[in-house]
């Protein structure tokens, strides 16, 4: 079926300002204009918009049509650095640059964003003001590690932009191998499935180890994630070092009225296939009363039932964090989830959150003294044995550490010949 077009055309298309600031004359750009011709908005649009006012951007789309005709990349690295601060800016360089001399520095700000992304619109104005007076105007939220992406400036306007906007609070991220910028869900701030002060964990961890992200001594980046729920939303568990996830230990709260009543409007067939056989431990039962029972020793906090049946389901009422370690993209031995190292954990007092700090601390120093070059903590981790770890840290084993749900990933072998001596004498007496 044919997609409609969109019914304002001013906002895609080749619309340009009338008003033209910049000084510089537009290059050609027949690739880049042909990303326009399609129904749906384009980035090349916004790139124009800020081209009228800024010489820079003019020259930025003039190499990147450069770079669509000859198919290769122009950029390359340095150093550039704000005084006291070793990481927070990739710095880059373009090597066309006597084609293209306004664009040829380009590098980007790093700058961290509040706990759980709370910004009042007067702070985004006052941001953006500053950016346009020292960079491109060509902002990102959010990077990756989940800093404000101020993306294009000289090496000159570097440092009098940090400085502007360190004035009102904001201060530079992490970049290269350091302690990179955490992250938090908006948590119980707007979200009912909460279980934990995503935002206090989040500051604490941030306040704590500010020094090693402005000062690169690691053997490569880590990351702190908090999601408040399993949701994840985060994506901690695959995207972190320091995963902290929130999640409860009792039983799950159930309305059993509020079960019936959805079962009255979406039928009893909708709530089996969708919710009861999607259960992953088979934890979910529907009575003949229409009441729902839950294998609370078998759920393992999936969150699925929860998403679906909001007003009937909740999380528990005894609620903490669980720890793991070692989550990441591809590098050396492909993507990993994180391990799981402090199965739960209560966050409730000042001495609750100095143990979280201790953990990571004690984490972190371990992986500086024991991580090769360029490797990740979960490689870390891969190469030298999970017990080995959390000696190294201080942490006490646990069963609930496992490698794969459902599994235990701890088997005792101090007694593995007497069990086969066993089975040879009962094969033996079978044969007899």
């Amino acid at each position: 079926m044919a997609q409609d077009k969109p019914k304002n055309p001013e906002k895609h298309s080749t619309f340009i300002p009338k008003e033209k600031k910049s000084t510089k004359p537009f290059h050609d750009t027949p690739m880049l204009d042909q990303l326009e011709s399609g129904p749906w908005p384009s980035f090349v649009t916004g790139l124009k918009r800020l081209a009228h006012n800024n010489n820079m951007m003019v020259d930025l789309m003039g190499q990147l049509e450069h770079s669509y005709k000859t198919r290769l990349g122009y950029w390359k690295g340095g150093t550039v650095s704000v005084f006291g601060y070793g990481g927070g800016i990739i710095p880059r360089f373009s090597e066309v640059a006597e084609m293209f001399p306004e664009s040829k520095e380009f590098h980007t700000l790093r700058v961290q964003p509040p706990a759980g992304n709370h910004y009042t619109t007067n702070m985004l104005r006052q941001l953006s003001k500053s950016w346009e007076k020292y960079g491109s105007g060509l902002i990102a939220f959010h990077g990756q590690t989940g800093n404000i992406m101020f993306i294009g400036t000289t090496t000159e306007n570097t440092q009098h932009f940090f400085d502007e906007i360190n004035e009102y609070g904001f201060d530079l991220g992490g970049a290269g191998p350091c302690v990179r910028t955490a992250m938090s869900c908006v948590g119980s701030a707007r979200c009912e499935q909460s279980n934990c002060n995503e935002q206090k964990i989040h500051r604490t961890l941030v306040n704590n180890f500010i020094d090693d992200m402005h000062r690169p001594a690691l053997p490569y980046k880590f990351k702190f994630k908090v999601s408040g729920c399993p949701n994840d939303c985060m994506n901690s568990i695959q995207r972190s070092d320091f995963a902290v996830i929130g999640t409860w230990r009792d039983d799950m709260q159930v309305d059993q009225k509020e079960v019936k009543a959805f079962i009255k409007s979406k039928g009893r067939k909708y709530v089996i296939d969708n919710v009861i056989s999607r259960c992953p431990t088979n934890a979910l039962s529907l009575s003949d009363d229409d009441t729902l029972n839950v294998d609370n020793r078998n759920c393992v906090r999936c969150m699925h039932c929860i998403n679906v049946m909001t007003k009937a389901l909740a999380p528990g009422k005894d609620k903490g964090v669980s720890i793991l370690i070692g989550g990441k993209r591809t590098l050396k031995i492909g993507d990993t989830f994180g391990t799981v190292i402090v199965p739960f954990m209560k966050l409730e007092t000042d001495e609750d959150y100095e143990k979280i700090k201790e953990i990571a601390s004690n984490t972190i120093d371990f992986w500086a003294e024991n991580g090769l070059e360029h490797e990740r903590c979960g490689e870390m981790i891969e190469r030298i044995g999970l017990v080995n770890f959390l000696e190294g840290i201080g942490i006490e084993v646990d069963p609930h550490m496992i490698s794969s749900p459902r599994t235990s990933s701890y088997a005792r072998m101090d007694d593995w010949d007497q069990e086969a001596e066993k089975w040879r004498q009962r094969k033996q007496q079978a044969a007899g």
